[in-house]
């Protein structure tokens, strides 16, 4: 286990996270691969790593590592709103085609779950099995 340390703390804190596309449209077949790039980008300057991540159809399974100090409901808003911007700007008439006039691409809602009582190579050999 890698813990890391910020002055005197020791921690190894991993959340798994799961998003879903809005409408669970089957937007990732196409899209799946410029969203992994495009969120490990946004973890490159943030405040969280992302250890392994894979997608399905309509939604994404993403094992993250992150320090006590930032709380998931801002690593998932900035993930979510940052890669929404990002996708559109690639994809724009792609994705009009499937919201119209809505400039979305994730539902509201998300999936959180510390690791726990799990093992991080179980998740993440879950999470690598996805898709």
């Amino acid at each position: 286990m890698t813990y890391h340390t910020s002055s005197h703390s020791k921690y190894s804190l991993k959340c798994h996270l799961i998003f879903c596309v809005k409408y669970r449209k089957k937007l990732l077949t196409y899209l799946g691969e410029d969203i992994k790039q495009i969120l490990f980008d946004i973890s490159l300057n943030s405040d969280f790593s992302i250890d392994v991540m894979e997608i399905d159809k309509d939604h994404i399974h993403i094992l993250i590592d992150f320090k006590p100090t930032v709380s998931i409901l801002a690593i998932v808003n900035r993930l979510k709103s940052f890669s929404t911007k990002k996708i559109w700007s690639l994809h724009n008439n792609y994705l009009k085609k499937s919201f119209w006039e809505e400039y979305t691409f994730w539902s509201d809602g998300y999936f959180a779950c510390s690791t726990g009582d799990a093992s991080t190579d179980t998740i993440r050999q879950y999470i690598s099995e996805q898709g």
